[in-house]
């Protein structure tokens, strides 16, 4: 049984992150944007998994992807998004991933429309494979 109501509540938020990213990116805080971004799909890989039943926690967006691909197929183009997200975790916050300076001396305007470009099409794949979801339950149910 899947349960909408969770997925509804994070899905929500990984989409109003990702619209806070796309602020942040047109006033210049591309740190915060390119990290908003890695969070929006984290967010939205964990209203598919809470979606399902799964209870999973951590900020790994390619583990959490790994712990359904038992019971849903992954194409390795989300994976590959996963990875590249997950890279904008720590580096874009604490100054020391950096050996001088700041996270907002290290990121651009165009690095971070990219993040946000791949953010958008991991949440979009989560979307279609709930809805895929909801779909093969409901064949199950006739």
């Amino acid at each position: 049984m899947l349960d909408e109501k969770e997925f509804d509540r994070w899905i929500a938020m990984s989409q109003d992150t990702l619209k806070s990213a796309e602020n942040d990116l047109k006033n210049d805080f591309f740190n915060w944007a390119c990290f908003k971004a890695q969070q929006a799909a984290e967010f939205s890989i964990k209203a598919l998994i809470y979606g399902i039943g799964y209870r999973r926690g951590g900020h790994s967006i390619t583990a959490l992807l790994k712990s359904l691909s038992d019971a849903i197929d992954i194409p390795e183009r989300i994976f590959d998004l996963a990875r590249s997200l997950d890279k904008l975790y720590i580096p874009t916050r604490y100054p020391d991933a950096w050996s001088e300076g700041s996270p907002k001396d290290y990121y651009s305007y165009s690095e971070c429309e990219e993040a946000i470009k791949k953010s958008r099409e991991f949440i979009e794949w989560v979307l279609k494979t709930w809805e895929s979801l909801k779909k093969e339950l409901e064949k199950e149910n006739k």
